[in-house]
This record gives C-alpha cells, structure tokens and sequence, in this order.
C-alpha cells in the first residue's frame, strides 16, 4: 500500500467539467409563516462547498496528489467564493476563467431541524457561445500542457463545459501527449465520449445513454450491452457502480463484479466522485482493471457511512485496504 501511496502523491491530475457551489443554510424550524403555509427557517449557520468537478478535486487533493481544475465559471460574486474556497483548500486557481453573460452554477439547500426543505439552483442552462467556446477549448490546451498532467478526468453534469468538441478536442490532445482520459459521463453526452482509457457510468446511466430497460444482474448480461459500445467507441476499459451490488469493471482481459462491502449508509451523495477520483489514479499507477475496481469499490463504499458530499480519508482507505487484503 506505500508503494501505491508514494506514485499517487507524484501525479497530477487536471479535472475538466461543470464546477458549482453547493451552498448550505441551517437552521431551525418552530413555526409555520403566516404569509403562506410553509416553514420559517431561523438561519443559524451559511456553508459554502466546493461541488461537481470541483469535488472531484477535493477528492484528488485528499488521496495526495496534486488536482488541477480545468473550468469555467461565471463573471459574477458568486465566482469570487468560489476561487476562494480552492484557495482555502490549498488548490491551484489557473485552470479557472469566468465568462461573460454566464451564470457561476450554485446549489442552495435549504435544511431545518436538519431535514433538507427546499433546493434553489443558480446556474446558465444554455449552450456555449462561438466565443464562450473559444475561451473554454483554449484554456483547456494551455492547462493541459502547462501543468504536463499525468491523468485527465472529464467530469460531466450537463452543465454546458463538456459537449463533442470539447471531447474531441481534449482526447485529441491526451492522445498527442499520451496522457490517459478517464470519464464519469452524463445522459447527453454519453455517446460522444470516444478514445478513453476508462468510463465510469452508473447503472442507471449506463441504461439511459445505451437506451436499454432490460434488468441485468450478472457479468454476462452486463458484457452484453457493455462490450459492444466499448468496441464502437474505442473505450479500453469500463467500471460501472451498481449501488448497494458493488461495481461492474470490463477490459480486454476480462469483467467481473465486485461486491459491495457491509456498510452503515448514511448518505451515497458523491460517492461516484470519490469512485473516479480513486479509479484514475489507480490507472495512472499502473495497476490492473480488477484491482482498480476493488479499490474503488473500497473508497466509494467509505464515503457512504457519511453524511454530505466529503471526500475520501486517506488513512482510513488504506486501513480499509490492508484489512482486506486487496494489495
């Protein structure tokens, strides 16, 4: 496991995709508005978080290795919180450009007696500019090839960074400078990621980007549906997360499921940032798909038994790991 500790704090990883703020006020509830029947919320405490790719971010930087965000944000205050929160979580600013007439991406959740009440989002729901596009396509080359990367991370939540010709665009350079790509897709642009080292969809993803309803419950049924859209897309290797069943991996030298370990679940939010995050760096490293998957699996798993989107502790991954006995 040292060994393994030791090559991912030398890599760098640049994540590209949709950035947001998911922002947190608490308080507490004791009587109902007599404006309208709903909640008074009396505010006690604002939390500001670093969200989509971002928390990917925060889950590379946890691991020990050195993240790089390869995003957008908008030409707003809300842009200025968030350039301060990766300061304060000691992460490079570079990566990041703000864009005219674009909306920075905020998640507010509204929580009383710690009972989430309302969600408002923030955020730009219309496609790039000719001119946004330029901004985004030239950045991502300068980040690439000024921080020379070892791994890159497409992280997509259908928020307007990714689309075919960033995906071409960003795996067209990777393949010059022979960097691998790993993905955790959405819905949309599910189809258009081509030329990647590894694709991390969940199930229901899988079902709704390769349009299938069928039930599949084992390596065979999965393959089935998996193996075709690998070949067709030239993806090497595929690691699915099955919830509560574990995860799914497939590459030119087999499949398999690995089962889901016991755990207490308290919240599965982030988990498949947490899976990604471990899922790249492992590949980086050198290690094979089955490993891969077992030590993403492990970590996913980890960040369940808490509650919030939080990344992973290294310390208790690695005791996890040595428990056992998958390296």
């Amino acid at each position: 496991m040292s060994e393994l500790k030791e090559s991912i704090a030398s890599k760098k990883v640049l994540i590209l995709g949709d950035v947001m703020i998911d922002a947190y006020y608490w308080g507490s509830v004791n009587r109902i508005s007599p404006e309208a029947p709903v909640p008074v919320v009396a505010l006690e405490k604002r939390e500001y978080r670093l969200g989509g790719a971002a928390n990917v971010a925060l889950n590379v930087k946890a691991l020990g290795a050195h993240p790089i965000l390869c995003a957008f944000v908008g030409d707003d205050e809300h842009a200025q919180t968030f350039s301060e929160r990766l300061t304060a979580n000691e992460m490079p600013t570079e990566g990041i450009i703000k864009l005219n007439n674009r909306k920075t991406t905020v998640k507010r959740r509204i929580i009383g007696n710690s009972h989430q009440l309302l969600r408002i989002d923030e955020e730009s729901e219309e496609a790039l500019t000719k001119d946004q596009k330029e901004k985004h396509l030239t950045n991502i080359k300068n980040t690439i090839e000024k921080f020379n990367v070892d791994v890159i991370i497409i992280e997509d939540y259908d928020k307007g960074a990714i689309d075919r010709e960033v995906i071409e665009h960003v795996t067209k350079i990777a393949a010059q400078l022979n960097i691998p790509v790993t993905v955790d897709p959405k819905k949309k642009n599910f189809s258009s990621f081509n030329n990647i080292s590894l694709f991390k969809p969940n199930l229901l993803e899988l079902k709704e980007g390769l349009r299938f309803n069928k039930d599949v419950s084992n390596t065979d049924q999965l393959s089935s549906f998996v193996k075709p859209f690998m070949t067709s897309n030239s993806i090497k290797a595929v690691l699915i997360t099955l919830s509560e069943k574990g995860v799914y991996y497939e590459d030119q030298n087999g499949n398999g499921i690995i089962p889901a370990h016991i755990r207490n679940i308290a919240d599965v939010s982030g988990a498949g940032d947490t899976v990604i995050s471990v899922a790249s760096l492992c590949l980086s490293a050198g290690l094979e798909m089955k490993k891969i998957a077992q030590l993403s699996n492990l970590a996913g798993g980890l960040v369940c038994e808490k509650v919030g989107v939080v990344p992973i502790d290294l310390d208790q991954w690695c005791e996890e790991v040595t428990k056992h006995k998958i390296l």
